[in-house]
């Protein structure tokens, strides 16, 4: 995997695939680059992909705080380093924030702004206590524990009864988080500023993917954002919880496939 440096982290590695236009591929909590690996090979048919580990997951070690905007920092900087000044920025769930804190840094180099099961605002106070609690649990100890029950929230219940092995590979790998780098993406998290403001002022289009079933964030919390930018692609997966990526493979990659043609003016 190549790799740039930054001040706060020395050694951040990313994949890279495909070629044409680039598509960024931001991935959430507690999650790793890994977590496109089921779309990866469609999506770089067509397009250049970027596949960040952001500090404490993957390959990327942590090393001290890293806040949201320093996520959306070390993304630039890989950018940077492949030449690259503009591509559709995609992000999951705290993939998501990382995408808006970009979008608010560096308009100029987004020509799309893909939200998947994501949102703009900060969190409520209900989510803060949520965070939390879970910050204690882990640093109580019970990581394993925690980590099992919260990766198989993500997933509609559904899709588990059918598909317990995608599951298992997902609590696996986010099992490979540490304890430090869970932490203190969950205080990244709750720290970050709310970004409704980026859809206000996107110069871009902006594409929803929301989940019927998604309990982590719901689409009616989301759907009222779904009008400010002055151009929206709006995918709504019914039978979908929190993990479109599996549990809607095709339509989030015929989604994404569009919205960057879109993007890029070549539909």
């Amino acid at each position: 995997m190549p790799e740039v440096n930054t001040s706060f982290s020395p050694s951040v590695h990313y994949q890279k695939a495909g070629n044409g236009q680039v598509l960024v591929l931001l991935h959430g909590f507690p999650e790793s680059s890994w977590l496109w690996q089921g779309i990866k090979d469609a999506l770089a048919a067509s397009y250049t992909l970027i596949m960040p580990d952001f500090p404490g997951s993957g390959k990327t070690s942590l090393n001290g705080t890293v806040s949201i905007n320093d996520m959306a920092e070390l993304v630039k900087a890989i950018l940077d380093a492949e030449g690259i000044t503009k591509a559709v920025v995609a992000g999951h769930s705290m993939g998501g924030y990382v995408a808006l804190a970009f979008a608010h840094l560096y308009p100029e180099v987004v020509s799309g702004l893909s939200l998947i099961h994501s949102t703009p605002s900060a969190d409520d106070a209900d989510k803060l206590e949520m965070r939390k609690k879970a910050i204690d649990i882990i640093n109580k100890g019970g990581k394993s524990a925690f980590i099992r029950q919260m990766v198989s929230g993500l997933f509609a219940d559904g899709f588990k009864s059918n598909n317990a092995e995608v599951v298992e590979s997902q609590i696996a790998n986010a099992l490979e988080v540490g304890e430090d780098g869970l932490v203190n993406y969950y205080k990244a998290m709750m720290q970050r500023a709310d970004r409704t403001d980026v859809l206000d002022k996107a110069a871009f289009p902006v594409q929803w993917i929301t989940g019927g079933l998604d309990n982590v964030i719901p689409f009616k919390k989301v759907l009222p954002y779904t009008h400010t930018a002055a151009i929206n692609f709006v995918s709504f997966y019914p039978d979908c919880a929190h993990m479109g990526m599996y549990e809607a493979k095709e339509n989030l990659i015929k989604d994404l496939l569009q919205f960057c043609r879109y993007c890029y003016n070549t539909i």
